[in-house]
């Protein structure tokens, strides 16, 4: 009989995950990951992880599988947090749900499981894994999940092959509404429950207020960009070859303080986050301002009028090489290749045309349809069909 852990998260989705693997006929372990217990960050009065914990413990009852907590608190702290706060002040916008996957869920938590005699490691993830062979050996693919909606397929996008070889994803070809279904038929006391928002730690809290207990805040400026400023007129000469005309697509402008109006200040521009509109907190302009650019190094936050700002969109982007990750290795693309892929930027965004161009020192990814907000430390996601091949980290 094989033996899985799940990660018990106290909400309706990994509820769901144990009753079917028990279904199914595994052994069943449920394990809560405790992540996060630095009171000298508050987070928030109410204590999420306490109800969430107490709630996988119920569920785990009522299935009549062995439960337990883990604490990782130490690991998260160095891995995730740490991680982030450095991002930020770089002025990069990280993405701590995926880094969560790759570096707690399917690493630290995936070698407890591993010591205890598990063969699987599940999770309530709306994703899906199939099997192909190449060359004779097998091949594990990360599928997108039945419920378009829900599909957490991008939150994996930095798996490896070994971790998906040990994971399960139980509801990935269910809906949300099914799952619902599922736990009050059986009735589970997560049934009602209502998903959780935000960090997988920090439960209730809004980003720039846990950042403020770690970034100290410094006035400066926000500079209104016009929309017909020549910094948005650059040559694209005949000459270019290939590479320098997808450098000059995905380049980060140089923007000055000097190319537009003060329209008001700020407490730090590494508390912003390009294509931000709530915070500003500056009125009297004709459209919403959005954030076009961060300067962490003067302290500027530009902006721009409207969603349509030219200062939003970009054609295409660059992964570093380093950054570049296949989780179908057997795709990798070769210095001089290019692919035809649907790609992402963000998680929910409906997949985009592009082409993957890879070179010596990196890959750029060519949109067919300029995008909003492309933003540094964020990932970009590939997907053939339903299948996501690859990903990397936004430069």
């Amino acid at each position: 009989m094989k033996r899985v852990v799940v990660g018990l998260s106290g909400g309706v989705d990994s509820s769901v995950a144990a009753y079917l693997l028990q279904q199914q006929g595994y052994e069943v372990i449920g394990l809560f990951m405790k992540n996060w217990h630095d009171d000298s960050v508050t987070i928030s009065n109410e204590c999420p992880w306490l109800e969430d914990s107490n709630d996988a413990l119920l569920v785990a009852e009522k299935l009549g599988i062995p439960f337990q907590t883990v604490d990782l608190s130490e690991e998260y702290k160095e891995k995730i947090v740490d991680y982030m706060f450095n991002e930020y002040e770089k002025g990069r916008t990280p993405n701590p749900d995926v880094l969560c996957n790759r570096e707690i869920k399917f690493d630290v938590f995936m070698k407890i499981a591993l010591s205890l005699g598990a063969d699987y490691v599940a999770t309530g993830h709306y994703c899906q894994k199939s099997e192909i062979e190449v060359d004779g050996k097998p091949v594990y693919q990360l599928v997108a999940g039945v419920d378009n909606n829900k599909d957490q397929s991008y939150f994996l996008c930095q798996l490896s092959q070994e971790q998906l070889s040990k994971a399960l994803f139980p509801i990935g070809a269910l809906t949300k509404p099914e799952v619902r279904e599922i736990a009050a038929e059986m009735e589970l006391v997560t049934a009602e429950k209502k998903d959780s928002q935000g960090l997988c730690f920090i439960g209730k809290v809004r980003l720039p207020e846990f950042l403020q207990q770690k970034l100290q805040p410094k006035d400066g400026k926000i500079v209104q960009v016009d929309k017909n400023d020549p910094i948005y007129t650059s040559e694209k000469s005949a000459e270019f070859s290939l590479e320098e005309r997808l450098k000059l697509e995905s380049q980060k402008l140089d923007y000055l303080p000097t190319m537009g109006k003060v329209v008001g200040k700020h407490q730090g521009a590494h508390y912003f986050t390009v294509g931000q509109r709530k915070g500003l907190n500056v009125g009297g302009t004709t459209d919403p301002l959005f954030v076009i650019a961060t300067d962490v190094e003067t302290n500027t936050i530009y902006t721009g009028l409207s969603s349509q700002h030219p200062g939003l969109f970009k054609k295409a982007l660059f992964v570093g090489k380093s950054e570049v990750h296949w989780i179908r290795e057997d795709m990798t693309l070769k210095s001089g290749e290019k692919m035809e892929v649907m790609a992402r930027i963000r998680y929910r965004q409906p997949l985009q045309k592009a082409v993957l161009h890879q070179f010596e020192d990196g890959m750029y990814v060519e949109f067919e349809e300029p995008q909003s907000a492309i933003t540094e430390g964020q990932f970009v996601a590939w997907y053939l069909e339903n299948e996501l091949v690859g990903s990397g980290v936004i430069s």
